[in-house]
């Protein structure tokens, strides 16, 4: 079979999404959708993360220099897919049922439904054109218990918390099947 070339993307390249968490000034958390996040390596193990365009969530990081990184599971995607398509600066955004607690180490705010969260801090910034790529120590990793159960092989773990992907604008599980279009599933979250 032969290859074609195609416009520039990132299709079929699926990516694991993490919900970053900051805090407004006024000490409300905030959550915002991200997939451009990996690891690098400077004599630990570390995190790069960007962000692109104006977010409140790139004001934040700028302001505190901390931010926490939530994986995004099956259970929780409509809440992640809501918070990745309503704009931070919306008063209401974060008016709705969500339970947070702060960090075990970091000034972040943690979203208790994901079963891993990074509590990270930039020690290096690159800004781009139209965003920003953040390089990051990870100052502390918070898990369920479930995850840091040996008992279990870590493929029945991985099975138990079920994280999402996504690419072609599109989420899917963690069996491949897809669970809906960007902005789909964040439509059945509700106000109070």
């Amino acid at each position: 079979m032969g290859k074609v070339s195609i416009p520039i993307t990132n299709d079929f390249c699926p990516q694991t999404l993490f919900l970053y968490g900051t805090y407004k000034e006024d000490g409300t958390p905030n959550f915002g959708l991200f997939c451009w996040f990996s690891y690098i390596w400077d004599s630990e193990l570390g995190v790069m993360a960007c962000i692109g365009g104006e977010k409140l969530t790139k004001d934040r990081i700028h302001a505190t220099g901390v931010f926490s990184a939530n994986l995004v599971t099956e259970a929780i995607l409509p809440l992640a897919d809501y918070f990745g398509n309503t704009d931070g600066h919306t008063a209401e955004k974060m008016d709705i049922k969500v339970q947070t607690r702060k960090g075990a180490v970091l000034d972040v705010p943690i979203l208790e439904a994901s079963p891993l969260a990074f509590e990270l801090e930039v020690f290096q910034s690159v800004p781009l054109h139209d965003g920003e790529v953040y390089l990051c120590k990870i100052r502390n990793v918070l898990v369920d218990e479930k995850l840091a159960d040996d008992g279990k092989t870590i493929e029945e773990r991985l099975q138990a918390i079920a994280p999402v992907r996504t690419t072609c604008r599109t989420y899917f599980s963690w069996a491949g099947q897809s669970m809906g279009k960007w902005g789909e599933p964040g439509q059945t979250v509700k106000h109070p």
